[in-house]
């Protein structure tokens, strides 16, 4: 497990954040934001009740909270931010994302409990792809809230495939993520207006998670609908994955940042090793030995993955080793192999003895 302090109790917001005209549409140019403040009001939902019926707040609430979309639209950086910490590995390259992630947010009376998916893959439909979109349709089958993540002011078919998934009786908030990246943002209003009409969605959330005033305003937004029970949690838990888990992933995410797109996706990081040495004195840091194997599909890659003179894979091992060391206060040991195994992906058999669903 990796565990942090609880964070701090953060201010209440006003009841409707979007509608007082809190949060970055506040700066929209070319429409007032009372009239796009006025507009998001307008489209949303009623919000979940605030407090028990005497209107006093609750000693505890805690939820699951899925949070969904297709690649590439921020849904583990979201998650990262919405925690604290990184507990989910983040990349450029679409299908970074291939398991389950629960991170863990306790704040004040609340716990989070949010739930990171792959992006739901419509493109290939070889085992691996059908192994993740199994994990992205499971995730959304018993949660209290759906934060449905897209690129703010784009929606396409991929996006519309991942919103089919969504039942009904699940509240659900859209997040218009990269808020940041929008020049024109009052072009947001009949955007939002248009997508508004393909779910009935709870509340609209524009934002940008590299944002931490819209962060705490989303998790502000999220409390209302988490139900009136204890913690499942310590708190001062954020992940319910190992760290054995958290080694292969950060391994992999290495992988791809320093191979980029020349790299098919399909390459995958086995945790052969992960021994723990508890520390020789008092005060030293324990050590961690850890083994791992990068498996890709050709020998071609396996040339690009270990580079010239063995200087791509030293890079990889050497960034995987910083960051498991600070992540894990451990003194870290990383040695790393690479094997071909042609058409794994296609292979179901091989998929599930490689730890995918």
């Amino acid at each position: 497990m990796i565990n942090a302090s609880p964070a701090p109790n953060a201010p209440t917001p006003p009841a409707s954040p979007l509608a007082d005209g809190a949060g970055p549409l506040q700066d929209a140019n070319a429409q007032s934001p009372q009239e796009l403040d006025a507009l998001l009001a307008g489209l949303s939902g009623p919000r979940a009740a605030s407090a028990t019926g005497d209107g006093a707040l609750s000693l505890q609430r805690c939820g699951l909270i899925a949070i969904i979309g297709k690649p590439n639209v921020g849904k583990s950086t979201l998650l990262n931010a919405l925690v604290g910490q990184k507990v989910s590995i983040t990349s450029r390259k679409a299908q970074t994302t291939r398991h389950r992630i629960t991170g863990i947010r306790t704040d004040g009376d609340a716990q989070f409990v949010f739930v990171d998916t792959p992006g739901f893959q419509t493109r290939h439909s070889n085992a691996l792809n059908r192994s993740l979109n199994k994990t992205v349709q499971g995730a959304v089958s018993d949660v209290d809230l759906i934060l449905f993540v897209v690129e703010a002011g784009r929606f396409n078919q991929a996006d519309a495939h991942v919103l089919a998934l969504i039942g009904a009786g699940v509240p659900v908030l859209l997040i218009a993520n990269k808020l940041d990246t929008v020049l024109r943002r009052a072009e947001l209003a009949p955007w939002l207006q248009e997508v508004s009409t393909r779910h009935a969605f709870t509340e609209f959330v524009p934002l940008s998670a590299k944002n931490p005033k819209d962060i705490q305003r989303l998790l502000q937004i999220c409390r209302p609908y988490l139900p009136e029970q204890g913690w499942m949690y310590a708190a001062e838990e954020l992940t319910d994955r190992s760290e054995r888990f958290l080694a292969g992933e950060v391994v992999r995410e290495k992988l791809f940042r320093l191979t980029g797109d020349e790299l098919p996706y399909t390459s995958t990081v086995l945790i052969d090793k992960f021994e723990e040495e508890p520390p020789a004195r008092k005060g030293q840091r324990r050590l961690l030995r850890i083994a791992a194997t990068i498996v890709v599909e050709r020998d071609g890659h396996k040339a690009m993955v270990i580079g010239e003179q063995g200087e791509r894979i030293k890079r990889i091992g050497t960034e995987a080793r910083q960051e498991l060391e600070s992540l894990m206060q451990a003194k870290v040991f990383v040695e790393m192999w690479v094997k071909v195994r042609s058409g794994w992906a296609d292979d179901e058999a091989r998929v599930r003895s490689f730890g995918y669903e």
